[in-house]
């Protein structure tokens, strides 16, 4: 199943030495490109123990010879092909703050993207109330990280010093930033500042949909 080009598969394989070279081996083999890889051990259930491995490659030109080639090795138990992420959920708007804050920026950025998502588009919308500076710049810091984080949507009522910082690293990893109106020096450092938390909600799912006509970069270090 593709998404433009991109294949998803997973695969339950023992968990030895030497399975992710020889599944690589595999991939390389039938021009695969990995866009991204997650790997974990099952914790439960009559697979446990077993190393689990999931990708989103592009390129293939017959992913169902690449899959079965992967059945092939000794050290496979398992392979199922799927959607490809960026299919089921889309790109993600995140928001990081104040309990209540988050929730009014969540309440208008879902409602957006509910008008989008019955169009065929696919945006989700991820949170986490954070308190603290250290928790909260570790928490701005791990957006970059994130698979599909289009943008960020800062909600509190007072951000500065490390999480100025890590606001300015995500920036640069084209990542923009929404911060709601708020004491502290956060503002200064985001792309778009908002006082009504649910227009910021509602600026991020616009400014991530191919459908709407709102970029933040016409309207860039502006306050609304």
């Amino acid at each position: 199943m593709t998404d433009s080009g991109i294949y998803a598969i997973s695969i339950i394989s023992e968990n030895r030495l030497g399975v992710l070279r020889d599944i690589a081996n595999v991939l390389v083999s039938h021009n695969a490109n990995v866009l991204m890889i997650q790997q974990s051990i099952i914790a439960n259930g009559p697979q446990r123990g077993m190393a689990y491995a999931y990708f989103e490659f592009e390129g293939p030109g017959d992913p169902g010879k690449l899959v079965a080639d992967l059945v092939l090795l000794p050290s496979i138990h398992d392979v199922t092909m799927y959607q490809p992420f960026s299919r089921i959920f889309g790109q993600r708007v995140i928001i990081i703050g104040g309990g209540a804050q988050v929730a009014q920026v969540a309440m208008g950025a879902v409602n957006e993207a509910d008008r989008h998502n019955i169009r065929g588009e696919r945006i989700s919308v991820d949170t986490i109330p954070l308190v603290g500076e250290a928790d909260l710049s570790v928490a701005v810091d791990a957006v970059a990280r994130l698979p599909r984080a289009s943008i960020l949507v800062l909600a509190g009522s007072l951000m500065g010093g490390k999480v100025s910082e890590a606001v300015d690293r995500v920036r640069s990893a084209g990542i923009p930033v929404i911060a709601l109106k708020m004491a502290g020096s956060v503002p200064a450092h985001a792309d778009l500042v908002v006082t009504d938390p649910i227009q910021a909600g509602v600026f991020a799912v616009m400014h991530v949909s191919s459908k709407a006509v709102f970029d933040i970069e016409r309207v860039r270090g502006r306050e609304f």
